[in-house]
Parts: structure tokens; C-alpha cells; sequence
């Protein structure tokens, strides 16, 4: 009786597979086992209503681990999803789940995500991009005379529908580095459509904006009023659509949008557009599968303290990592790489370095990123772009004045068979990073392209009030499939292509240790590669901690006028950028920064004032 006493006092804990199970001997001689698993029970967050459109922001200082998400019901939910022993990518689900419901404008299970995970030995790439349908072909959004349709015609149809691949990318994800059950993940946002959230300020402001979305006619039930108004900050709004739709992923998981009642209202919103339906079938639905890719990941020596950083994103279709990393190895051949920070602020002389190696790496985007699968990587390597030799030359023609739009480079010694893309609107997403108790990072993007997408909201016409809507990332190929010549573009239109991003979900490891560093990325088109520059050059260049480097004015050039932020820079500054022959304009640049970097003391986290979102972790 003692032994059997002893061994009920001390039970094993044993690993089968990915279950944890408790195990007891029992004095018959049998082993007796329970599961370990963590379990989770959501609890429905208070929800302030906060309508102030720009808020200073402290960071957060957390320990054991830490959410950053673009709204504080989201990162709730990914708090408590890490609190219950989930892994990060856990989180990472839960998260995405909830901003499809109070963040619906920006990203959502009807468009798609790059997401990175690093498992403190590797770090995996899951493509989750948005395809065209099998029998889109180059001339899909050319008119009747085979001129580019006007860019919104292009985004309010069913032409702009990609085949959505965020879910599909988040359940692969699970299946490799989930610990809680798949299920238990959407239960945080089927609790909130069910018992409804307070309607944001951001969604209300980008209500408040559109013009489109009145159209579709279960869109307009689910956000406007009687009147045709949007509903007002705070109102109570209710999903129960939404909420059965993710009831049946929990037990289905993606097939629920490859097959079945749902899959068919997906098709029917693309296929029976008004004005220009789109080609999508049953088939693309059914065969689109998530891709693991090999991230892109290059070195970079900051000057200002002689550390060196890896740092690591995701390769094409994105082109965000690609620019990233011509535009900082550019900036390390001038000035520029050693050049501090002026009263808190980037120098007009560092700000015409920045945009004028801006230039020369959009340039280069435009002429050879697509994608991989369609676009064969100049010399066969996109690691050409970030030849030393390479970047020397580029560097080279930055000189003493704007060169208001640069020409492409030739990284190989083949030139590319592909014409450049001419410059062309891109908007949309959302940015989460995630570290959870065991050092997993996530950094993920996701989006469904324009506000609100193509402005097609899917029902499945069970008498149930919202839904989900659906992305226009087809809108990211080009429009115009060839030049004057006739010479094909990279990024043209073919069936089954993805099309390129710009989306930056970024870790950074210190070289000599290995140890993770920072996660991070943000929303905002185009401009994402250069407000991702901005965190990673505050963070590593210019010391600042993650909240100080998202708090930065933003500034960006795609190869055409300087674009600074609006009432950020002095008169002094723009004058000198303008003696330099830029042509500055000043414009909101509504960056969505979240970002985590690792402290001594555990972590702190950074939120973009310019958007709602919030950091969360145990307090130290």
C-alpha cells in the first residue's frame, strides 16, 4: 500500500506525440493515464468604447509571453488562447478569427496571409496567398477594347475574387505547431458574433469613407441602419452567420469553404455579380492548398553598433522581404547607414538616401518579382537582388538630387524576358506577432486587399443577419499584361497565379547568438515594405525600442513623389527635400505597426497609435 500511495504521490508525466498525458501505477499492476492538454475557456473581454483616432502609446512590458494585435478584442483572444498553454500559432488563430469579425475591413477568413513561425531551431514560411481562378487569363480586367478597366471597376466585381487561403494556410500551421484543440480556437469569435462587440472607431471611420458597400445588399442589412447610415461607434453588433460559419470550421475546418452550403454561396456572389462576375468554380475551391515556402533571409550590419542581425521574411509571391533588403544593404553604401536620428526625427539628408534607394528597389520590384511557380527568379536566385556587388552599383546612382523615378537594374547576367510593371494602387491588411511561453514566434500578415475588400459580403441564406466578406486580391496583378511592345509582365494575370504582395511578416535573430530578436510587420498596400523599414531601421540603427520606432512619422517613395506624413515633418524639412529635386507630398501614411521584441526581462511590445490595436502578456 505504500508503494502504490508512493506512486499516486509522484505520477510520471509523459509525451505521446503532441499529448501530454499524466501517468499513475496502480497496485494491480496497470497504469492508469490522463490527459494533460490544456484546456481552454474564453471569457468575454469588457470592451471600451474609445473614439480618439490617433493615441499615444506606452509599450508594453510583459514576461512569459505576448500578443500584438490590430484591435484589443483580437489580442484578447489571442491572450487567453497563450494563458491556457496554447502555442503561439494557437494565438495566431484565434486572433484572426476574431478580426474577421471586429476588424472585417482589413483581412478575414475570406482572404489570405502570409504567416512565419520560428520553433527556436526553424523557421517556416505558409503561403496562404489568394489564387486566381484556373480560367482567369491575362486580359481579365481589360474592357471591350482591351484597355485596363478603371482600378475600382476592377475591385467592386467578381473579377477581383481570388480563391481565399487564409484558413486553409492558419489549419496547416495548426496541424504542425498547435497544442490546443482546432475547435477550441474559434470559440473567442463565435461567443463574440453570437453575443455581439462594440462596433470601432476604425470600422466606423472606414463605414464613414466607402462608397460601395451600400450595393450588396447583405452587407448593407449587416452595417447600415434603417437610413442607410452606418451604425455609430459602440452599437451592439451581432454575426450570427459569421458565427455558424466558424462553428462548422471548428468541426470541418477549411473544407467548409472548398465544399458544401457555404463553399456555394462563396461561388454565387463571384459568379452572379450584377455587372462583372467572375470565373471561379467548384473546382478551384476544392483543389487551392495552402504552400510552405523557404523564407528569404539576409544579413545586415548596422553601422551605428557594429552588431549584425539576420533577418528573415517571406519570399515571392511577397516582395516585401526582397525590397526590405535592398533598400537597408543600398542605405549601408552611403551615409545614410550611419547617420542618427535629429531631434527625435529622420534628417531631411537621411530621408532623400532612404527614397532614393526606395526607388531603385521598387524599380526592381516592378520588373521581376511574381509569382515563383509562374516567374522564374533572376539568375534562378532572388538572392541576386541583394548581390554585394549588386547593391554597390545601385547605391552608385544615388546622388546629390532626386532621381524622381529609377530605372530597373540588371542583378544577372541574363536579362529578364518580363516588361515592368507600371505603378498601381494596393491597399488593405492586418499585422499580428506572437510569442508564446516556449520562445515559438509568429509574425503574420493578412488581408483581403482594398477596405472591405471587393465589397462582397457571403450569406449562406439561412435567414442569419452578416457573414464574411471576400477578398479583391486579384486587383495586386497588373492590369495592363504587356507593355507597348508587347513585352509580358511578371505579375500579369495567369489561372492558378498568386499575386505579388507586399506584405512583410518579419523575425529578426541576432547572428551571433541565434536568439530571436523582434517580430513585426504592419498593414497599408505598397507602403508596408516601408513602414516595416521604418521599425527595423529604428529598432537596430537608431536604438529605439519597438513602441518609440512605430511611433515615428512614416515616409515612403514607390518609385514616383516623395510621400511623407502629414503635419509630422517641419517646414524646414520638406523645403530641404524639395532643394534635393523631390516632389513631396504630404498625406496620411496609416501604418498598423505590431511588433514584439525579446528583453532581458522577458518581452515589450509595440502597437501603432494611428490604429486601435493593443500589446498583451503577464505584467512583470
Amino acid at each position: 500500500m505504500k508503494a502504490a500511495s508512493r506512486a499516486l504521490q509522484n505520477p510520471k508525466i509523459v509525451q505521446i506525440g503532441k499529448l501530454t498525458v499524466k501517468c499513475i501505477s496502480l497496485a494491480i499492476g496497470l497504469t492508469a493515464c490522463t490527459s494533460l492538454q490544456p484546456t481552454f475557456r474564453y471569457a468575454t473581454p469588457d470592451q471600451p468604447n474609445d473614439p480618439v483616432s490617433y493615441q499615444e502609446k506606452p509599450g508594453w512590458a510583459t514576461q512569459g509571453f505576448a500578443v500584438a494585435a490590430a484591435n484589443p478584442l483580437a489580442t484578447d483572444a489571442g491572450y487567453q488562447v497563450l494563458l491556457a498553454g496554447g502555442s503561439a500559432i494557437d494565438a495566431a488563430i484565434a486572433v484572426q478569427m476574431v478580426l474577421t469579425l471586429v476588424e472585417p475591413q482589413s483581412s478575414g477568413i475570406g482572404g489570405g496571409a502570409f504567416l512565419l513561425h520560428h520553433d527556436g531551431k526553424k523557421i517556416d514560411a505558409y503561403d496562404g496567398r489568394e489564387a486566381a481562378p484556373s480560367a482567369a487569363n491575362e486580359k481579365l480586367f481589360l474592357d471591350a477594347q482591351g484597355k485596363p478597366l478603371p482600378f475600382i471597376e476592377g475591385v467592386v466585381s467578381g473579377l477581383s475574387v481570388g480563391v481565399p487561403g487564409a484558413l486553409s494556410a492558419l489549419e496547416l500551421a495548426h496541424k504542425e505547431h498547435g497544442k490546443l484543440p482546432w475547435a477550441a480556437l474559434m470559440e473567442p469569435a463565435i461567443q463574440l458574433a453570437e453575443q455581439g462587440f462594440r462596433l470601432s472607431p476604425q470600422l466606423h471611420r472606414a463605414l464613414l469613407a466607402e462608397n460601395y458597400l451600400m450595393n450588396d445588399p447583405v452587407a448593407a442589412s449587416y452595417f447600415y441602419d434603417a437610413k442607410g447610415k452606418p451604425f455609430p461607434v459602440g452599437h451592439i453588433l451581432r454575426n450570427p452567420e459569421l458565427a455558424a460559419v466558424l462553428r462548422d470550421i471548428a468541426i470541418r475546418g477549411s473544407r467548409v469553404l472548398r465544399e458544401g452550403v457555404v463553399a456555394e454561396a462563396l461561388l454565387n456572389k463571384v459568379r452572379q455579380h450584377p455587372s462583372r462576375p467572375g470565373s471561379m468554380t467548384m473546382q478551384d475551391l476544392a483543389s487551392y492548398k495552402a504552400k510552405k515556402r523557404e523564407p528569404l533571409c539576409f544579413e545586415h550590419a548596422v553601422q551605428t553598433t557594429g552588431k549584425t542581425y539576420q533577418i528573415c521574411g517571406f519570399p515571392p509571391p511577397s516582395s516585401g522581404t526582397l525590397a526590405i533588403g535592398q533598400m537597408l544593404g543600398m542605405l549601408n553604401n552611403t551615409a545614410a547607414g550611419s547617420m542618427p536620428l535629429e531631434q527625435g526625427l529622420p534628417s531631411a539628408q537621411w530621408l532623400h538616401y532612404y527614397t532614393e534607394a526606395a526607388r531603385l528597389a521598387f524599380a526592381d520590384r516592378g520588373q521581376y518579382v511574381g509569382d515563383p511557380d509562374f516567374v522564374t527568379a533572376p539568375g534562378g536566385d532572388w538572392r541576386t537582388l541583394w548581390g554585394p556587388a549588386y547593391l554597390k552599383h545601385r547605391s552608385s546612382l544615388i546622388g546629390a538630387h532626386s532621381m524622381k523615378v529609377a530605372q530597373p537594374g540588371n542583378p544577372a547576367t541574363t536579362r529578364t524576358a518580363h516588361a515592368p510593371m507600371p505603378a498601381q494602387e494596393e491597399h488593405g491588411t492586418s499585422h499580428i506577432s506572437v510569442i508564446d511561453r516556449e520562445g515559438n514566434a509568429v509574425a503574420m500578415t493578412t488581408s483581403i486587399e482594398a477596405v472591405f475588400g471587393s465589397r462582397l459580403m457571403v450569406n449562406s441564406g439561412q435567414g442569419r443577419s452578416g457573414g464574411f466578406l471576400l477578398n479583391n486580391q486579384l486587383t495586386d496583378f497588373s492590369f495592363a499584361p504587356r507593355d507597348a511592345q508587347g513585352v509580358p509582365m511578371a505579375n500579369r494575370v495567369e489561372g492558378g497565379k498568386r499575386p505579388r504582395s507586399s506584405m512583410s511578416p518579419t523575425l529578426v535573430f541576432e547572428k551571433d547568438t541565434g536568439r530571436l530578436k523582434l517580430t513585426g510587420g504592419s498593414p497599408g498596400g505598397a507602403v508596408i515594405i516601408h513602414y516595416t523599414s521604418k521599425l527595423l531601421i529604428g529598432a537596430l540603427q537608431w536604438g529605439l525600442n519597438t513602441q518609440q520606432a512605430i511611433n515615428l512619422p512614416n515616409f515612403s517613395s514607390l518609385n514616383g513623389p516623395t510621400v511623407l506624413e502629414e503635419k509630422r515633418f517641419s517646414a524646414e524639412t520638406i523645403k530641404a527635400m524639395k532643394s534635393r529635386g523631390h516632389e513631396v507630398r504630404e498625406t496620411p501614411l496609416p501604418s498598423g505597426l505590431q511588433a514584439i521584441e525579446v528583453t532581458s526581462t522577458g518581452f515589450f511590445g509595440g502597437a501603432d497609435p494611428r490604429r486601435e490595436g493593443v500589446v498583451m502578456g503577464p505584467k512583470p
